[in-house]
């Protein structure tokens, strides 16, 4: 038996093909100020195009459940035949793995390739979740990207990660700490030579 907090698609509200509503919230981690943003991005391209985008998040999947089986279920109860799925693309995030699952359909994958649909979710969508689980810049994002391909517009690709990770020429290497070591013992050496040498080369100039 799946815990009481585990959602499964039939858990959810049936949003069949025509309806107003563009994400289901389930895990409630978008802002209502963003829930608006979307549907003022998502309710133009259906009216323009015929093809709908929705995006559900949840909590935590059913025991035994994948992401993929999951979008793959909510998909075919909302959109149950071939004319009803055809121009949808339906995106499933669940917040506590991160992972992401979108189906697309035959229409609707004219414009949105499988290439481009899983650059959405393991590209567009990743990257703000891996910077701090920056749900709301995911799910924006990925409707910005969405609406300009399936507008006909160009591809404007996933963002650009730039890695902070590496610092150069910050710390010395081995080789170099290894070198600096050897010219401090020489100097060491030069020092300790002159320090024996002066006084004695001064004593014997004063005894002769």
């Amino acid at each position: 038996m799946a815990p009481a907090w585990a959602t499964g698609a039939v858990d959810l509200p049936l949003v069949p093909a025509g309806s107003n509503t563009w994400i289901v919230d389930e895990a409630q981690s978008l802002s209502r100020i963003n829930e608006s943003q979307l549907t003022g991005e998502l309710q133009p391209l259906s009216q323009k195009t015929g093809i709908e985008v929705r995006f559900v998040t949840l909590r935590r999947l059913d025991y035994g459940e994948t992401i993929d089986s999951f979008v793959d279920q909510l998909f075919k109860r909302w959109y149950p035949d071939a004319e009803a799925q055809a121009n949808q693309v339906l995106i499933a995030l669940d917040t506590i793995t991160n992972t992401i699952g979108i189906r697309v359909g035959e229409v609707a994958a004219e414009r949105l390739t499988p290439a481009i649909a899983t650059s959405v979710i393991d590209e567009t969508m990743q990257v703000p979740l891996r910077q701090g689980n920056k749900y709301n810049q995911a799910i924006l994002d990925a409707s910005d990207r969405l609406v300009a391909v399936l507008s006909g517009e160009p591809d404007p690709g996933p963002p650009v990660v730039i890695d902070t990770t590496r610092v150069e020429g910050t710390f010395a290497s081995a080789e170099e700490t290894e070198e600096s070591r050897g010219n401090s013992t020489v100097v060491v050496i030069v020092l300790l030579v002159l320090a024996t040498v002066i006084p004695m080369a001064t004593y014997y100039w004063y005894v002769r």
